[in-house]
């Protein structure tokens, strides 16, 4: 890590969670009936859908709702600009997966603690900050979760710091149909159930933001899409086993307006790290654009590999 903000720790942040958010995360994202370990508290193996960790760091440790641009502007990062929240989207999201969480952390006391990888200037487009947060036990010092996240600033670069380095790309294959292809209907009514896990950012509940930042009126949630996605890949790949995931990303390639069908297209490369299969995918938006690209898990699977990059 080097150049301006790289580095800067935020103070740790105090998150909590009920199994009542657990239950909601997992019908927000598209859980089914057949999933009733992830969707009815007394399953014999309920557990808590393992990309949940991801909206911690919006939700934090209320049942209330959270005023987003205040929460995103109460800590500067030292040596860069500070950025105007109210024109600010994802750009790319991973997670890696250690421990699976329990079902409510009621008795535990657990941190985000997050710090900067780098801020870039991408020029008149905007800025990117780069941060990871890990998702501690704060009395062990267990960490369950590690997730990076890219946050993209529109139209607010030209200050002169750095361009970043290039990011890595895992493209799916081209040569062959995907092994998986699974969508969803979304509604005007998509987003405000999602941003109930604690993502309260005005974007995506009423149209003057989005209007103003180019999109024409509310988007949804971009880590609706991502965890969707996610979903959908445990589901058809792993048997809705959350042990069955060991690392996923994407990134935001373009938005997803309330009443878009999104299309998710996977494949199986035939190439592993340890026991762990790698996964691509990309989910469009049908009969448009790509809305996530760069998709990447690794998994184990059941039943023989389908092919190879």
């Amino acid at each position: 890590m080097s150049g301006p903000g790289a580095g800067f720790e935020y103070p740790p942040t105090e998150v909590s969670w009920l199994k009542r958010d657990a239950l909601l995360f997992a019908q927000s994202i598209g859980c089914t009936a057949e999933e009733l370990h992830f969707l009815y508290e007394l399953h014999p193996n309920f557990t808590v859908f393992p990309t949940y960790p991801i909206v911690l760091t919006f939700k934090k440790n209320t049942q209330e709702v959270v005023d987003f641009y205040a929460a995103e502007k109460s800590v500067t990062i030292p040596s860069v600009p500070v950025f105007d929240s109210t024109r600010v989207v994802d750009g790319q999201r991973s997670i890696q997966f250690f421990k699976p969480l329990p079902t409510t952390s009621t008795g535990k006391k657990f941190e985000a603690r997050t710090k900067v990888l780098g801020v870039y200037d991408k020029g008149r487009p905007g800025s990117v900050v780069e941060t990871q947060t890990d998702l501690v036990d704060a009395a062990t010092g267990d960490v369950y979760t590690r997730a990076t996240a890219s946050s993209f600033f529109v139209g607010q670069g030209n200050w002169g710091g750095p361009k970043g380095p290039a990011t890595q790309n895992f493209p799916p294959p081209k040569d062959r149909k995907p092994d998986v292809v699974f969508e969803n209907q979304t509604t005007p009514e998509t987003p405000l159930l999602y941003r109930l896990n604690g993502d309260y950012n005005p974007l995506h509940a009423t149209p003057e933001p989005g209007q103003k930042m180019g999109f024409g009126g509310v988007i949804v949630h971009g880590l609706y899409s991502w965890n969707w996605a996610a979903h959908g890949l445990l589901k058809h790949f792993g048997g809705s086993d959350p042990a069955n995931m060991k690392e996923y990303q994407a990134r935001f390639a373009s938005p997803v307006r309330p009443g878009d069908k999104i299309v998710a297209s996977a494949w199986r490369t035939g190439q592993f790290k340890g026991d762990w299969e790698e996964i691509r995918f990309e989910v469009q938006v049908e009969g448009s654009k790509v809305c996530l690209s760069n998709g990447r898990a690794l998994m184990k699977c059941a039943g023989p590999s389908k092919g190879k990059l």
